[in-house]
């Protein structure tokens, strides 16, 4: 099976790149706007459907869905080539929206967006791949700032689009959108991406897949919902995660004997490939708690609005792009490796300014931390992916791409659950501690940061400044244990060679 690109040496593909990436850009726009859209959406979805306890489902579903088909999709893509499997996570993640539009409770809704997950597990993996084979190297870093600069524009778009959705229209039309953003790129993809790729029969790994899906569903099920729907010392919180183990073990024994591997057991092997992973996994685990409490310190201990915290995260994907567009020139120079050290340093930097962050802070401070770690990520995130997907030529590209990918989804769970445990238990023993007259009027650490946040009512200003020193240092030392992760990711990259041998593109 060979496949090559019109812009790089031989023949095969007759596509127009230009139209084909603004096609790749409104792809990712599905994912991105979906990402951030419907956070803004959760109060008007719980009063029309009720369920305010199981609404994070909405949100660890799609999560799920979409981590554990990552791996398969690229697998698929090297099979079957890369048109088939993007137009089908497009049209997946659009029935998937329009089922979630009409949904009639909030269980139908979970289970919806489920699907939407499975068609986003294809669409940004594809996305980047297909990047990957059409540009070359000296190109691909600045076409993945174009990608990385839609969640920028999605991260300020998203959440003000959802709140006039609700406000004026419905919160379902917040799936709906989806659907003329969805067609266009799916019509253009149609219309001016062809590849050509021969065809031969296949062994397909059914019980690879099965294994893999299972396993993995059950580990990130556990990361996500320990210490939130269940106790991580109850017999869920230490079985489904052991059962997880167990599925993947037998996975790695089942493709060690398969003919074609769904995800072969080789990449766990090169340096490359392994370091670059093992970055991925931390950039996963940076991002989601940037994403998941800077909005939250910006509100409930700055005490600004929704849409003043959506600003100061924003700064955070516009620093991305303009890094990654700039990062190619740099590899190019003093190579992948060197090039991601300079990123990691600066997300250290940006990680060490996040530790000054207090009740006094400006906000315009936070906005300069978050922009400082994400031009350290475009330094960092370009130069790993594009440094995993040269050393490897077509027929590997889908799947390494997607094992990258799919290390930063299994960063993200695992963030979600260290994250949440530290701040929960900072909660806990702050407002625990807090002096016996207040004590009986203190919320108690699951409720702390609703109260800051126009949740709760009726508590007086010493509890209340109480509830948002608590949260501050909650916080505070999440940014604690993101200044680690950001070490970790430096030593995760001294594991990548300093010189990357190049694959030719059979």
């Amino acid at each position: 099976m060979t496949s090559t690109v019109a812009g790089k040496t031989g023949v095969g593909f007759r596509s127009e790149r230009g139209p084909v990436l603004i096609a790749l850009m409104l792809s990712t726009a599905l994912v991105a706007l979906d990402s951030t859209i419907i956070a803004t959406a959760v109060p008007s979805v719980v009063r029309d459907l009720g369920g305010f306890s199981q609404f994070p489902w909405l949100f660890s579903t799609y999560l799920l869905a979409q981590a554990v088909s990552v791996p398969i999709y690229g697998k698929l893509a090297d099979v079957v080539g890369r048109k088939p499997v993007i137009l089908a996570g497009i049209a997946l993640f659009l029935v998937g929206s329009v089922l979630c539009g009409v949904a009639w409770s909030l269980p139908a809704l979970i289970a919806f967006r489920a699907v939407q997950g499975l068609g986003a597990g294809a669409v940004q993996p594809i996305a980047l791949t297909m990047v990957g084979d059409m540009y070359s190297l000296e190109e691909r870093s600045r076409v993945q700032g174009y990608l990385a600069s839609v969640w920028g524009i999605a991260s300020v778009v998203g959440p003000t689009l959802g709140g006039v959705f609700c406000e004026y229209v419905s919160w379902r039309w917040i799936f709906f959108v989806n659907l003329p953003i969805g067609a266009l790129a799916a019509w253009m993809l149609v219309r001016r991406f062809h590849e050509s790729v021969d065809r031969r029969r296949h062994t397909v790994d059914y019980t690879g897949a099965a294994l893999l899906t299972l396993g993995c569903t059950l580990v990130i099920l556990a990361l996500l919902e320990g210490g939130q729907a269940w106790a991580w010392t109850s017999a869920p919180g230490v079985l489904v995660p052991l059962a997880g183990v167990v599925l993947l073990g037998v996975f790695v024994r089942v493709e060690q004997r398969a003919v074609e591997p769904v995800l072969p057991l080789w990449v766990l092997t090169r340096r490359v490939l392994v370091g670059g992973s093992l970055v991925s996994l931390c950039v996963g685990a940076i991002l989601i708690g940037l994403s998941s409490y800077v909005p939250t310190y910006v509100q409930g201990v700055l005490g600004t609005g929704p849409l003043t915290a959506g600003f100061a995260l924003a700064a955070l994907t516009l620093g991305w792009p303009i890094a990654a567009a700039l990062s190619g020139r740099i590899y190019l120079q003093i190579g992948f490796r060197d090039t991601a050290l300079i990123g990691t340093a600066v997300v250290v930097a940006g990680s060490v300014g996040a530790l000054w962050l207090g009740r006094g802070t400006s906000v315009w401070w936070v906005g300069a931390c978050c922009f400082v770690i994400g031009i350290g990520m475009g330094l960092t995130a370009s130069p790993t992916l594009v440094a995993v997907q040269s050393v490897v030529g077509w027929r590997e590209r889908g799947v390494v791409t997607s094992t990258n990918l799919f290390a930063r989804s299994i960063g993200s769970a695992v963030g979600v659950a260290i994250f949440g445990a530290i701040a929960n238990a900072t909660l806990t023993q702050r407002l625990s501690a807090a002096p016996p007259a207040l004590r009986s009027t203190v919320p108690d650490g699951a409720d702390a940061a609703a109260s800051v946040l126009g949740a709760g009512d009726g508590h007086s200003s010493a509890v209340m400044s109480l509830v948002r020193t608590a949260l501050s240092d909650a916080t505070h030392y999440v940014f604690v244990a993101l200044l680690v992760t950001a070490v970790l990711m430096v030593a995760a990259l001294l594991l990548m060679p300093r010189r990357t041998s190049l694959a030719a593109d059979a």
